[in-house]
């Protein structure tokens, strides 16, 4: 069968699971709804936790980047790694003993405060939205590609698929959904990585691959893959591969840690990975859920790097990569993926060969690193780069490139001063340089040119990763107004049935806002969800850790603190990514100037948009802190409540979640 033919059955089955448990796991009552009744064994509840980690980012995107960025794309492992150990032994099973439906009500009923809760809930919102957006640009990317329709048609789809297992299933039907949906992602990213590596380097393990010398049918030297990819790196301009803090990349070793700092603590702050410990029993299963949940997600995060460096080779390398292909040379992937502009080759000189390289002006540079015949590194001659992605262009222009991108060049200026006129006019309607990083993982079994069931049931992996993180998200978003908003709030008198039907509209509004933003994103997926975790990490984070581990911070420092670390980070990366997320190039520069000058550059400290999050978790805690000795202290009750659960194993059982004195 052809892969158009096995990429149909792969998702047509697995869509009919989902679909199938969803319908099975239909819940009436909210407390079904939002936390699936409180019931569900702790392997189940892990494996379900990991599905929802396991977004887009994690399968599809991190790959990506650590392909690109090499060692220092390790931040995003140690970063997400790192948060759930914190969320597993700080928070996990102390907010499971404090019984309740969603994250702003633990902070309204800690801080006893409406307006703490509605605080919470706006951030709550917020966070999630921006993390669902890169859930719903994977399922695009996937979709576009390999059934051969639009993104905008393949984020519909997604769409569709989530609201019907959200709807009607609420968190029960998306946690048996996500257990599925676990063992389609992981076994679809492991097997291709076996494969690959064994192909590679003869190893069946991917993680020990990745430090094993290659076969001599890859290369008769049998270097170690890390060194050759080093190596190839250096010799197109790139930082070496190994290397902890690519000067070129900017990850210096201030942005790194709070990357790194901004995840984890981001991690422990997140609302839909929060909300899956009160879907079990007591304390022990909530422990035992993290237990379980880090051991499979670590299944993943293992092979990640291999996947990441496999790729790096396939794509860069003269041999087996694009790096000095003609046009009749190119591999059958890139034509897959060049269709809808997530990689494009512009012949910018003229010499009918690819380069991909990190030399971004419009002449030759002497920039790269090459060994001599004694061994020796000497300094080689780099050729400008020519391997763009064109998604962000206008479709007119978008689509003369794909059908010939050598007719538009010479109708913009040709290969005269190696079609710098024409590179320029290409960056100004939105191009970039280098392939979308996304795309790396889909590809990297057509590039070592792996079966076709293969290749079919990685995408299957890759819409179960998306569409498991991207319900867990929506669920979120509609218990914090239909629980939160609605039933605490304005109508604490409403039935069941009526918080139901808002919880259901609720999902159905959000998704089409996420939808929107999922076909006009702000950056590559892993990127996009990096802002999530900064704001989590600035407003949730000290709010929770200060409510469970201080009885002295009451109502007022909490708000405060929330407040000042959720607007510096989401202004700090407004000002970095305001261009997408105004909507308008013309609007972001009256408002904050040229880009890359002043407030549209890193300007505090030279910290990116990625690790501002540890600047504003940190101005939380001083603010709270510091307005904690000036303000009225938690009431008794609150104390009380907070002293019996700082102990939690021996307390047993969590508190019952509708007799909770809370509410």
């Amino acid at each position: 069968m052809t892969l158009e033919y096995w990429t149909y059955l792969f998702v047509g089955v697995t869509f009919a699971i989902y679909l199938g448990i969803a319908w099975m796991s239909r819940v009436k009552d909210t407390k079904g709804f939002f936390i699936a009744g409180g019931g569900v064994p702790a392997p189940a509840n892990g494996m379900a936790t990991a599905a929802d980690w396991m977004s887009a980012a994690s399968f599809l995107s991190m790959a990506g980047l650590i392909s690109g960025m090499g060692f220092a794309g390790g931040v995003y492992l140690m970063g997400w790694t790192g948060g759930y150990v914190l969320l597993a032994l700080l928070l996990a099973p102390y907010l499971r003993k404090f019984g309740h439906y969603t994250v702003p009500d633990f902070i309204g009923g800690r801080y006893d405060s409406s307006t703490a809760r509605l605080i919470a809930l706006l951030c709550a919102i917020f966070i999630s939205f921006t993390y669902v957006v890169g859930q719903m640009k994977g399922v695009g990317v996937v979709f576009s590609v390999f059934l051969g329709v639009a993104p905008a048609v393949g984020v519909a789809i997604g769409m569709a698929i989530v609201f019907v297992y959200a709807v009607f299933g609420g968190m029960k039907g998306i946690t048996w959904t996500q257990v599925a949906q676990f063992w389609v992602l992981i076994t679809a990213f492991l097997i291709p990585a076996v494969a690959i590596s064994l192909k590679l380097t003869g190893s069946a393990i991917p993680s020990i691959g990745l430090g094993s010398q290659v076969l001599e049918s890859v290369d008769p030297a049998r270097p170690f893959l890390l060194d050759k990819l080093s190596l190839i790196n250096e010799q197109f301009g790139f930082s070496k591969y190994t290397e902890a803090y690519a000067a070129n990349g900017g990850w210096n070793k201030l942005n790194v840690f709070c990357v790194c700092l901004a995840l984890m603590a981001g991690t422990a702050g997140l609302p839909h990975v929060i909300v899956r410990f009160y879907t079990v029993k007591s304390v022990k299963a909530a422990r035992w859920s993290a237990f379980w949940a880090l051991l499979f997600i670590s299944m993943l995060y293992l092979c990640a790097p291999a996947v990441a460096a496999f790729a790096r080779y396939y794509m860069v390398d003269e041999v087996a990569g694009l790096n000095g292909s003609t046009e009749t040379e190119l591999p059958e992937w890139y034509d897959k993926w060049s269709e809808l502009g997530y990689i494009a080759w512009v012949d910018f000189d003229g010499d009918g060969k690819v380069a991909f390289t990190n030399n971004l002006t419009d002449e030759v540079a002497p920039i790269g690193v090459a060994l001599d015949a004694d061994g020796n590194e000497q300094k080689v001659d780099v050729q400008p780069n020519e391997l763009m992605r064109i998604l962000k262009v206008p479709a007119e222009t978008r689509q003369e490139l794909i059908e010939d991108a050598d007719a538009w060049l010479a109708a913009n200026g040709g290969t005269a001063d190696g079609g710098a006129a024409a590179k320029a006019t290409l960056l100004g309607m939105g191009a970039a340089h280098h392939p979308d990083r996304d795309i790396i993982v889909l590809a990297t079994p057509q590039m070592a040119e792996l079966a076709d069931w293969m290749v079919a049931f990685v995408i299957a992996g890759g819409l179960a990763a998306a569409l498991s993180t991207a319900s867990g998200l929506l669920l979120v978003i509609s218990s914090s107004v239909s629980h939160d908003l609605y039933y605490n709030m304005m109508n604490p008198q409403a039935s069941e049935k009526q918080r139901l039907l808002v919880g259901r509209v609720a999902i159905g509004v959000a998704l089409l806002i996420a939808g929107y933003f999922g076909i006009n994103p702000p950056g590559f997926v892993g990127e996009v969800v990096a802002f999530a975790f900064g704001l989590a990490a600035a407003s949730f984070f000290p709010a929770i850790v200060l409510g469970i581990f201080s009885k002295r911070v009451g109502t007022v420092p909490a708000v405060a603190g929330m407040l000042v670390g959720i607007t510096f980070t989401a202004f700090y990366i407004t000002t970095q990514k305001a261009d997408v997320i105004l909507l308008n190039p013309e609007i972001a520069e009256a408002i904050f100037g040229p880009k890359g000058q002043g407030l549209r550059e890193p300007w505090f400290y030279g910290i990116n948009a990625q690790g501002i999050g540890t600047v504003g978790m940190l101005l939380n805690f001083i603010v709270t802190l510091g307005l904690t000795p000036l303000c009225k202290p938690p009431s008794d009750k609150t104390k009380a409540l907070i002293d019996s659960v700082r102990e939690p194993e021996m307390a047993g059982e969590g508190l019952d979640i509708e007799t909770a004195d809370i509410h």
